[in-house]
């Protein structure tokens, strides 16, 4: 890995290097942020799914006044 670092270095390309640790960063964060808002979104539609039946059983139960 240093050779790799070295080789960067010496041809002034550190810029690049940064900008490729940034990029990468950026892209683990959005993949991050992307599989946590998947499954919110989930946890959300499990919630809708419990109301419902819920629901269905309440009515089934009383009679549905409507």
């Amino acid at each position: 890995m240093d050779r790799f670092i070295d080789a960067f270095v010496a041809r002034g390309d550190l810029a690049h290097l940064a900008l490729l640790a940034w990029a990468l960063g950026a892209s683990a964060f959005a993949y991050v942020a992307l599989r946590e808002l998947a499954a919110s979104v989930r946890r959300f539609d499990d919630f809708v799914r419990e109301i419902a039946r819920f629901n269905a059983k309440i009515n089934a139960t009383f009679g549905d006044d409507e």
